[in-house]
């Protein structure tokens, strides 16, 4: 028997099973899944009544919310293609986007009318527009609720899916060039749930707080892991440290995913220590390197496993994940904590290699620095509308995911930087990871960036942009120091400059390209 893959088996599956169970929870809105399952066939019809064609893109403009998790089933039990979008990026890069993937619906929160307003002059293709929440004055568009309202509850007219049809498209943040469109299909996203299921071990005893946006690449697969298993879905609007304290305590969430400046927010947030936090069993780190000492201090102050993972939007996204192995039970902490900060495992159904400059496969040996490549039915169909951008990551039937790591005799990754953020300082390649997780030791040090900056004997060297503690004091001379004890004297940052804030990203992630632009302004022989 041959059954095309498709997430939408999962809330079908929810809706069968967990019927009278807490699906979603979004401020003072509660919804079983059996409500839940009824209001993604009203959007379904809705959307089809509005006359969504197969494969038509639906844009979304939105925080998380009930009404951008109903889409992930919805958009997609109506045969269209879901598109949520960064709420983050500049009119011109939403125009771009909506334009490139040609969406002919756009779901609004009525926050971002005046961005619609801005670029609809630009919008090659005038989109449907639905507002979220309320409409606002002078502009097109209805309202969701009235769209649910106005729609049949009953299943949508089964549409026929091929499970190698794209189901999202995501675009890349576009820091190297204009966004580019990842295509996952329906089975990329199937075999994701079922794959990160295995690893991460959630279950529908689990209540999970979504701290990570729906727009980066569903929050790291929940809307379907969690979904297939009947868990519980906590929405947090705009992550706030304090906000999350609260929810965790209230809702008696036992697991968040966190890039590591989230959870350094909520490990230094006056509310820590102040909340009920005894719920939480664990908290998932990646997106970005997470230092060991930040591991250590977060099972300390949380009282609860942090375990990191690894993942790119092209690979849907979770490709590692650091979970304990038995015959390593008994090592030292400080092993421990460094195990669970790397990058992990490979999980089931990846294939993972690391490969040097000219496409030979490294050791695994710990030492020996390679590009991370995968094989896997979770990497992406490939770039929308961009045959030479899919060529260029996907040879000889390997994905180049662009992160230089190594990996350890016992199979474990540690991400060491990506390709682009290596400082190369008079031939060495340096990490600026391995810096950053030195600086993260010291008690004065908040959040902090390594990057290279220009030399005229090295070529660049090492630098750092560091946030202090509040209330903390310490000297450039000092924290240059502390270093020059843990690091190879090439290694210890030649520089030291304090911010108030580090640029971030959606998802909380540093903006280093931002950092280095002021140091490299009217440098021509500048690499990354």
């Amino acid at each position: 028997m041959f059954i095309p893959l498709s997430p939408l088996e999962f809330k079908r599956r929810a809706a069968n099973l967990y019927g009278r169970k807490t699906a979603v929870i979004d401020g003072e809105h509660r919804f079983t899944y059996a409500d839940f399952n009824t209001r993604c066939n009203r959007m379904a019809n809705g959307l089809l009544d509005l006359g969504l064609a197969p494969g038509d893109r639906v844009a979304y403009l939105a925080y998380n919310s009930y009404p951008l998790l109903e889409g992930y089933y919805g958009v997609l039990a109506a045969g269209g293609v879901l598109l949520p979008i960064n709420i983050r990026l500049s009119a011109g890069e939403i125009a771009y986007i909506l334009n490139d993937a040609g969406a002919t619906f756009l779901f609004a929160d009525a926050d971002f009318a005046p961005v619609v307003e801005k670029i609809w002059p630009e919008l090659q293709q005038k989109p449907a527009v639905v507002w979220l929440s309320q409409r606002p004055d002078g502009l097109r568009g209805c309202l969701y609720d009235d769209l649910l309202v106005e729609s049949s509850p009953e299943e949508p007219p089964a549409v026929e899916i091929d499970e190698n049809d794209v189901a999202e498209l995501f675009y890349t943040s576009g820091t190297t060039g204009r966004p580019k469109g990842v295509m996952l299909t329906h089975r990329n996203l199937y075999l994701h749930a079922l794959d990160s299921l295995i690893a991460i071990r959630a279950t529908e005893r689990d209540v999970q707080l979504h701290t990570i946006p729906l727009f980066h690449v569903n929050g790291w697969g929940t809307p379907q892991s969690l979904t297939a298993v009947g868990g519980t879905h906590v929405m947090l609007r705009k992550f706030d440290p304090g906000e999350a304290l609260r929810l965790v305590e209230q809702e008696r969430v036992t697991r968040f995913f966190a890039v590591p400046t989230m959870l350094n927010m909520i490990l230094n947030h006056p509310d820590v220590g102040a909340r009920d936090l005894s719920s939480l069993e664990v908290v998932i780190t990646g997106g970005g390197p997470t230092p060991p000492d930040m591991v250590r201090r977060g099972e300390e102050i949380l009282h609860c496993d942090v375990v990191g993972g690894y993942g790119l939007s092209e690979t849907s996204p979770i490709v590692t994940y650091a979970s304990d192995k038995t015959e390593l039970a008994g090592s030292p902490e400080q092993e421990r904590w460094r195990r669970r900060a790397s990058t992990g495992l490979p999980i089931v159904g990846v294939d993972m290699v690391l490969l040097d400059g000219e496409g030979n496969k490294v050791p695994f040996d710990g030492v020996s620095v390679g590009e991370i490549a995968v094989r896997s039915n979770l990497v992406m169909k490939g770039y929308w509308n961009d045959e030479a951008a899919t060529g260029s990551v996907m040879t000889d039937g390997w994905f180049r995911t662009g992160d230089m790591a190594v990996i350890d005799p016992d199979g474990y990754v540690l991400v060491v930087d990506r390709r682009k953020d290596i400082i190369v300082s008079g031939g060495e390649n340096i990490s600026s990871v391995e810096i950053e997780s030195i600086l993260y030791e010291h008690p004065a040090v908040l959040e902090t960036a390594v990057i290279g900056i220009p030399d005229d004997r090295w070529g660049e060297v090492p630098a750092a942009i560091v946030t202090l503690q509040p209330g903390r004091e310490v000297t450039a001379e000092e924290l240059i120091e502390y270093s020059r004890g843990r690091l190879a004297p090439f290694k210890v940052p030649k520089r030291i400059d304090f911010a108030g804030s580090l640029p971030k990203g959606g998802t909380g992630k540093i903006l280093k390209r931002e950092l280095r632009e002021p140091y490299w302004k009217g440098y021509d022989k500048r690499v990354h």
